[in-house]
């Protein structure tokens, strides 16, 4: 059977199997027994991923023209097969011990694949996905670039982040309107962030939000009627580090507690 690449699912399939190996020479560098493909579409990394990892190899596909063309073509992993929206998949009720993850993430949740790693972040130390290339630009960014935002801050703040190469558009089918590269999360040494991790989310987003202003600005609902004294509130978000949001957030907390203690 034939399987026509979906555009609602953000589809571009990859037959170039040069490019299959260098992606999976990559994925020989996970520190975990386990891995896990999302989104394996017509199995030309599959093909290549299941023989290194046998019996701890997963992949998890929505697309039902896609599974059964796995099972048709692929049945040694019809039973490592998880048939559901990875952003839906409860982790721990398929990995009890760390996994890592690979694959060629659909451009049209490719962040969303990244907020969910985030979510499970102490149980996947390794990543290798191919993104749109500016996406792989964005998360590697540094403070200062005009790419450096949310994700850049979120991610490296437990991730080192790699670009291991680029990919052109005639390397799938259909050949996508942008090029692409492979990227690599490796987990950091960092735990935990020396501080509120929720409230450090919450104020990444909202000082990127609202980008152009500066912080003590776009962090307004934050700093209501509070006495923070700061010279990083006088910067935009792009300036600052992962330890200078870390930072911020300690003082907003710490002023937070004091404002309720004297009310």
């Amino acid at each position: 059977m034939s399987v026509r690449p979906k555009k609602h699912l953000g589809q571009h399939f990859l037959w170039d199997q040069n490019i299959a190996r260098k992606i999976v020479e990559v994925a020989k560098q996970t520190p975990t027994r386990k891995i896990l493909e999302i989104g394996p579409g017509k199995g030309v990394l599959t093909q290549l991923l299941h023989p290194l990892f046998k019996d701890h190899f997963y992949a998890v596909e929505i697309d039902q023209e896609s599974v059964q063309y796995l099972k048709d073509q692929y049945p040694e992993v019809t039973k490592r097969l998880v048939e559901t929206d990875f952003l839906e998949m409860n982790m721990r009720q398929y990995f009890e011990e760390p996994f890592s993850i690979v694959g060629n993430f659909p451009y049209n949740i490719s962040s969303q694949i990244f907020f969910k790693v985030l979510e499970n972040k102490n149980q996947i130390p390794f990543v290798v996905g191919m993104v749109q290339k500016e996406v792989a630009q964005r998360i590697s960014a540094h403070p200062g670039s005009k790419t450096y935002g949310i994700l850049s801050v979120l991610l490296q703040a437990f991730y080192n982040i790699k670009i291991e190469f680029h990919v052109g558009p005639n390397s799938f089918q259909p050949p996508p309107k942008v090029k692409s590269s492979v990227i690599t999360l490796r987990r950091n040494d960092t735990k935990s962030l020396n501080c509120n991790e929720s409230l450090f989310f919450r104020i990444v987003k909202e000082s990127f939000n609202k980008r152009r202003k500066i912080l003590k600005n776009g962090l307004k609902s934050f700093l209501l009627n509070l006495n923070i004294e700061d010279d990083r509130l006088g910067q935009r978000p792009e300036q600052l580090t992962v330890n200078d949001f870390v930072e911020i957030t300690n003082k907003l907390e710490g002023s937070t507690n004091q404002k309720k203690e004297r009310e």
